[in-house]
């Protein structure tokens, strides 16, 4: 099958930002990480905090090497490729610069387009607008859903059971709507242990 790219060229990518800081979410959270947010989505979140992103034409084309040989002036080695929807471009080239510059790299994707480039950490966080394809549920290493009312649990448990069996597992509020979810979350995760909350601590410390 071949990937879905907004990206004609081989060379660079859509850069909307990258920043050094500290993941926020999931199983690395508090850990050093140099993120690496690609342009282009096609899921359209209405929730989403950076639909920004959502245009790749609106974001420069970056060489890959240049993204590379900056995320290794740092001195942590996780590199987080986000986006948008990183997937809709062919990531080869770009997990293998990152490689050679001695990072482990880790994607943060929704799963609804083709899986390109070689992962040492997928989270998935699948999307009710376009589900992920079953390729990427089984190769995920992290389950992130994203729990915006109710019936999200469910769902949570539709791709859990389409996961790897090692997929750790993890629930998390929607920020606007935390107050409100974080204590259903809360119960839902003593019923079913399984689960693990994961928090947007970035949003409270007040880091990017």
């Amino acid at each position: 099958m071949s990937v879905i790219t907004t990206n004609i060229k081989t060379d660079t990518l859509p850069l909307m930002e990258r920043f050094y800081t500290i993941q926020g979410e999931g199983y690395h959270q508090g850990r050093a990480a140099y993120f690496i947010r690609l342009g282009g989505c096609d899921v359209g979140c209405v929730w989403c905090d950076v639909k920004e992103s959502w245009d790749a034409d609106k974001h420069p084309q970056v060489s890959i090497t240049d993204i590379a040989t900056e995320a290794a002036r740092y001195p942590g080695r996780i590199a987080v490729v986000t986006g948008g929807e990183p997937l809709l471009h062919n990531l080869d080239a770009l997990t293998k610069a990152l490689h050679k510059q001695g990072f482990k790299t880790h994607m943060e994707t929704s799963g609804s387009s083709p899986l390109s480039g070689s992962w040492d950490w997928i989270t998935l966080s699948p999307k009710k607008f376009k589900a992920p394809l079953p390729e990427v549920c089984k190769a995920a290493h992290e389950l992130k859903v994203v729990i915006y009312n109710k019936t999200d649990f469910a769902w949570a448990e539709k791709y859990a059971a389409l996961a790897g069996k090692n997929c750790k597992l993890y629930l998390q509020p929607e920020w606007e709507r935390s107050a409100e979810m974080t204590p259903l979350i809360t119960e839902y995760i003593k019923d079913h242990p399984e689960w693990t909350m994961s928090l947007q601590i970035h949003k409270y410390i007040n880091v990017p």
